[in-house]
């Protein structure tokens, strides 16, 4: 059971759930095609390579696990972090503006930050969610 179901409040459902894009992946999955290269040409550099690129890739791995993205029928719940953590609960008639950013890069791969405003002055930023549109689509939509 995730961070999202254990705090649902009592006839909150889950509508949607989002997640990081496999975008945070691709350093470290550069880093270990590069050590599969060269284990051909030199093993031993080619191995601490593919070592490295899975070292590099460990940190994104439990970003990825460990962040929750949901839209449920009364509030937006998104937690980041496994020992340092960061919480959102915001009720849907406290959200002022949702901010989406995407670049080019983003755009052609589905990822992008977004930006949540809610009243009293709260404003978080998360970077490289899979779908940001989305995302702002299902909290317009429940917000509605």
């Amino acid at each position: 059971m995730g961070y999202i179901e254990s705090n649902l409040l009592p006839n909150e459902e889950i509508v949607y759930r989002a997640s990081l894009h496999w975008i945070i992946f691709l350093k470290s999955f550069a880093v270990v095609v590069l050590g599969v290269i060269l284990v051909a040409v030199k093993p031993t550099v080619g191995g601490i390579g593919i070592v490295l690129g899975l070292l590099v890739g460990l940190p994104a791995f439990i970003r990825y696990k460990t962040s929750e993205f949901g839209v449920t029928t009364k509030r937006v719940i998104i937690k980041v972090g496994f020992l340092r953590r960061r919480t959102l609960e915001l009720l849907l008639r406290q959200v002022e503006a949702i901010l989406v950013d995407q670049s080019v890069t983003g755009r052609i791969f589905g990822f992008g930050s977004v930006t949540l405003t809610g009243t009293g002055g709260v404003r978080e930023v998360f970077h490289n969610v899979s779908s940001p549109l989305e995302l702002r689509r299902r909290i317009q939509g429940q917000a509605a």
